[in-house]
């Protein structure tokens, strides 16, 4: 017997039965989604690393205090990419008598390899190269405080230079306090010219790469080892926590979008699965008794499964690269933002992801296909073969935790969603089982329909609760989708209000604090709060001595071998959050609190004593506690507090953050020609930059999440038809008893409403607590609950599921009950 060609035949037969309908509904469904979510996440992706990679003007960005040795080049040109070199450093940029120190910096051509330099030389554009000979481009800062415009001329240095244009938009800027200056961009090509190049000056040269994103992961990887004691590499997460930060709160935002469609997709193969194998029983026993052998019946229904399988992943890619160009067309700021075009790995993961919950939900149902008696041929009621509920639940579970952890990107967080889903799960369809046997125990309460209703459900007690868990897993994503979304949004964004610091004033002294709050005041601008900051060198860890080589990770290295920003306070800041560990009391000595990112770093825990040098003394003192520090606030953070007593006594200078309104920016100015020994720092371009990552994220979230509504409407359809062979039977019996259309109709009703209310309510709870996990893990935001929630999840599972449930059984109520017997 060719079991290829006869299952071929049967897969023509059951197709043209609707047999597969429902399966492959779902497999597409679930393979689109995923495809969808993932080219459209892919895209958003590189989307958002190319902006943030602006900031430094490119993929890798070495960064050394002396000149770079021709190697590096010469092993990024091997590997195909592309290279190019600045250099900056402090000089005076004068204009007849005035002077203003300034931080010059130089490009080669070809400068920038990642992102765009807006200019203003007479109209707003973005420049195609970098100055020409004998001009430079300069930022507003230079203009206001110089009171000069393009066209004038500046010398820098022995010579002289045109203003060519405004920077409007600037790339490439100095991590850190080092960007106080005014920023002034010339040819690299003039910079000998100028005569600043001596013996001793402070500059600092950068080797800028860009291109494939493996071939720059190799290269980086290949250079780490090479890199001396003065030289620094680093990509965008490194160079800023509060862009490291924004990003990967974006990516575990849109992971966790394509992992709520895998789970609605196993949901709906799951009973889509099962309802396949109950109408097949039969035939399998036929051909049970025709001689078939139980391998040969697994595998003429795997060969369909397969098939099935390759049909549905190809369909459903082609469905997510032309849904996910559909969205991008649709919404005008994604098609203005030039997405590039996404990788083939997101299809090839929802391909691999479609197979696994083929697998995974629907091949051990097969194997009860294999075990069908044939003596089912004369005796109905002996059923479907028993399979281990655990090795079924169990294969569907792992499938779901390699998804998560796969598709998650953080083993964390993935777990963390993973554990609560299966764990909600399994509570709320314990409750519906309880409930439903609850309700069908005191139903002589209602009226007769509702009886009859509550006690059919209450009989099928396991149907009817798996019923309601698949239900609630498409509400679920439907009040994530319309409520708890834009509520999380909105309050992940509200973290970077529209008054959020934009300036940061460092290297006060302390004689000048009093007069630093005179000058706000006179202002009209709130005084900030000054913190005061010590500059100090961890050197041993409970009396165990440390250095840069202790630690082989890079980052780990650069934070031992440079001196930390220490501070003191009694209260801990609002806008850090205790993780482990105890405040200190007012009053207490002698304790320090930690950073938890700097602390994982370098092997830092609750107890161990360190051991500081601050200018040539020492102190010792105890760690009692670890702090998650909000980077992406603006504000001032420190990576270790200690008491006030422990270093109180040590030089000190103090720094604040504030927010400078646009018809306050020539205070700034005053500010800084006050005291010419204070830093202003500009911190709008990173705050753009996170905002502009946070809006992003605020739209594609909003149409990521509507492809796990079509995968919540295909769990709905798969719940309804799982029990529409049952219903079709159970009616018709009623009939020959003498029920008619009316009641039929009012008694399924009547079921759909208690299925859709306990569904509802179920939904509401898991959306809430997954507003909480999204809140708590992803966002790192407060999550509070709205009431509201409850009502409309009641409201409207009982308004969705009746409907669905009377669009999908009215016919059955008319169709006569000998045609329908007939068939069974």
């Amino acid at each position: 017997m060719n079991l290829l060609r006869l299952s071929l035949n049967l897969l023509r037969r059951d197709w043209r039965a609707g047999e597969w309908r429902v399966l492959l509904l779902a497999l597409v469904l679930a393979v689109g989604s995923l495809a969808t979510v993932g080219l459209f996440a892919d895209r958003v992706r590189q989307a958002l690393q190319q902006q943030a990679q602006s900031l430094i003007g490119a993929d890798l960005r070495i960064s050394s205090t002396r000149p770079f040795t021709p190697a590096y080049r010469e092993m990024a040109q091997k590997r195909g990419l592309r290279v190019v070199q600045s250099r900056s450093f402090p000089s005076m940029v004068s204009h007849r008598e005035q002077v203003l120190l300034s931080d010059i910096q130089s490009a080669q051509p070809g400068y920038p390899l990642r992102g765009k330099i807006e200019i203003d030389d007479g109209k707003v554009h973005v420049a195609q190269a970098i100055p020409a000979h004998g001009t430079v481009w300069v930022d507003e800062r230079l203009l206001r405080r110089l009171d000069i415009g393009v066209g004038d001329e500046v010398g820098i240095g022995a010579r002289r230079f045109t203003i060519g244009a405004r920077i409007v938009k600037d790339i490439d800027q100095s991590i850190g306090f080092s960007s106080f200056a005014p920023r002034v961009l010339m040819n690299d090509a003039d910079l000998a010219s100028t005569g600043l190049l001596q013996e001793g000056s402070r500059i600092s040269y950068r080797l800028m790469i860009a291109g494939d994103a493996a071939q720059v992961k190799m290269l980086r990887s290949e250079l780490q080892p090479r890199l001396s004691g003065n030289e620094k590499m680093e990509d965008v997460r490194d160079a800023r926590p509060e862009i490291r930060t924004a990003l990967e709160r974006a990516e575990h935002f849109l992971g966790l979008a394509a992992l709520t469609a895998a789970i609605l997709a196993g949901a709906a193969m799951a009973l889509a699965a099962r309802r396949f194998v109950l109408r097949h029983l039969d035939g399998c026993a036929v051909m049970r008794c025709l001689g078939a052998q139980q391998e040969q019946v697994l595998w003429l229904f795997l060969y369909q499964f397969i098939l099935l399988g390759v049909v549905a992943v190809l369909l459903g890619g082609l469905l997510g690269y032309v849904t996910q160009a559909a969205l991008i067309e649709s919404i005008a700021s994604m098609r203005s933002a030039s997405l590039p075009q996404p990788g083939v790995l997101p299809l090839i993961k929802a391909a691999a992801s479609g197979f696994a919950l083929l697998l995974g939900f629907a091949f051990l149902p097969l194997l009860q296909l294999r075990k069908v008696s044939p003596l089912r041929v004369l005796r109905r009621e002996l059923g479907s073969p028993e399979t281990s509920g655990w090795l079924i639940y169990g294969l569907a579970v792992g499938v779901l935790a390699l998804l998560f952890l796969w598709h998650a990107g953080s083993l964390k967080l993935g777990m963390a969603v993973l554990g609560g889903l299966l764990a909600g799960l399994l509570v709320f369809g314990w409750l519906a089982w309880l409930l439903l046997h609850g309700l069908a125990r005191n139903s002589y309460y209602f009226q007769s329909q509702w009886r009859h209703a509550l006690n059919n459900l209450a009989r099928h007690g396991r149907s009817a609760a798996v019923q309601v868990v698949a239900l609630s897993l498409g509400g679920m994503a439907l009040l994530v989708l319309t409520l708890v979304r834009g509520d999380l949004l909105q309050s992940w964004q509200g973290k970077l209000p529209p008054d959020t610091p934009n300036r940061f004033v460092v290297n006060i002294q302390p004689d000048q604090i009093q007069a630093v709050q005179d000058f706000f005041v006179r202002q009209s601008l709130p005084v900030p709060q000054l913190q005061p900051m010590v500059r100090g060198r961890l050197i041993a860890i409970d009396d165990r001595a440390i250095n840069g080589d202790s630690y082989p990770d890079p980052r780990a290295r650069a934070l031992v071998e440079r001196e930390f920003n220490l501070s003191w306070m009694e209260q801990m800041p609002y806008w850090n959050e205790l993780v482990s560990g105890k405040w200190w009391n007012i009053g207490a000595n002698g304790q320090l609190s930690v950073e938890e990112g700097i602390a994982k770093t370098l092997g830092i825990h609750l107890g161990d004593r360190l051991t500081y040098d601050v200018a040539g003394s020492t102190f010792t003192a105890r760690v009692t506690s670890l702090r998650k520090v909000q980077w992406d606030s603006m504000k001032v953070n420190f990576f270790v507090i200690a008491t006030p007593e422990l270093l109180r006594d040590f030089p000190a200078s103090y720094l604040s953050s504030f927010y400078l309104p646009p018809d306050k920016v020539r205070a700034g100015d005053e500010l800084a020609r006050a005291f010419p020994n204070i830093l202003l720092i500009d911190t709008g371009a990173v705050i753009a930059q996170v905002r502009n990552i946070m809006d992003q994220i605020a739209q594609t979230v909003s149409a990521v999440f509507l492809f796990t509504l079509l995968s919540g409407l295909a769990v709905l359809y798969a719940a309804l038809l799982a029990t529409q062979d049952e219903r079709s039977h159970e009616a018709a019996i009623l009939r020959t008893l003498g029920a008619d259309s009316r009641y039929l109709r009012r008694l399924h009703l009547s079921e759909f409403a208690v299925l859709g209310g306990l569904s509802g309510l179920f939904a509401a709870a898991g959306a809430t607590l997954l507003g909480w996990v999204l809140a708590r893990f992803v966002l790192d935001i407060p999550y509070r609950s709205d009431v509201s929630i409850w009502l409309i999840g009641g409201g409207g599972g009982v308004a969705v599921v009746m409907l669905a449930g009377w669009l999908a059984t009215r016919r059955l109520v008319q169709r006569p009950p000998l045609r329908i017997l007939a068939a069974d």
